[in-house]
């Protein structure tokens, strides 16, 4: 994946997240930027969204924003992104974000990332999707998640191969390094044998 181009993020829009989540932030928009990647995410100027940003931009990438009307409204759209596309909801701007998507990197945020990373997910699950997913645990903000996600296997409400569908990163570094040697993997049907029971 040397050459991929569309790299979508997931990420916060709140103004009121620690200091270290924006410096990392920050870290990635410069690494997509310097790379010449083009930036898919959700559009806004606001929060991790506009640091995002505005750190691709000022490092020479490229950025296509995908936005709600609705959310559009509120005067918080990204107005200097290359391209800008402004759908009728929440469901049409995701399958947006995916179909242009070479890869997806998860970085800490709130319900709508969360909503976000459940999807691509499910897609990859369901053999939809291939595309790498990387979750990238700034501060071990995700390890709650993580735990939840061990009880999901343990309790057999998904297979153990299952936690292939994603990697967990500690930095950005580590996801666009994870991105770059990403090779596409082969999963099992999602239900268990005996014709599903």
């Amino acid at each position: 994946m040397e050459n991929m181009a569309n790299l979508c993020v997931f990420c916060s829009s709140s103004s009121k997240v620690s200091k270290k989540y924006k410096e990392e932030t920050a870290h990635l928009g410069t690494l997509i930027g310097k790379k010449k990647h083009c930036l898919i995410y959700g559009g806004g100027n606001v929060g991790l969204m506009g640091i995002l940003a505005r750190n691709v931009h000022d490092n020479g990438g490229k950025i296509i924003g995908i936005i709600p009307k609705a959310i559009a409204d509120y005067g918080i759209v990204y107005k200097d992104a290359d391209e800008l596309i402004v759908t009728t909801s929440m469901s049409e701007r995701k399958q947006k974000m995916t179909k242009k998507a070479d890869a997806f990197i998860i970085l800490p945020g709130g319900f709508g990332t969360l909503e976000e990373l459940f999807e691509v997910l499910t897609l990859k699950q369901l053999q939809y999707e291939s595309k790498a997913i990387v979750i990238v645990n700034i501060n071990h903000f995700y390890d709650k998640m993580f735990d939840f996600f061990e009880k999901i296997f343990e309790e057999k409400f998904a297979k153990s191969q299952f936690k292939e569908l994603y990697h967990v990163a500690e930095n950005v570094d580590g996801a666009i390094k994870y991105i770059t040697n990403y090779q596409t993997q082969e999963f099992p049907e999602k239900w268990y044998p005996e014709k599903y029971r």
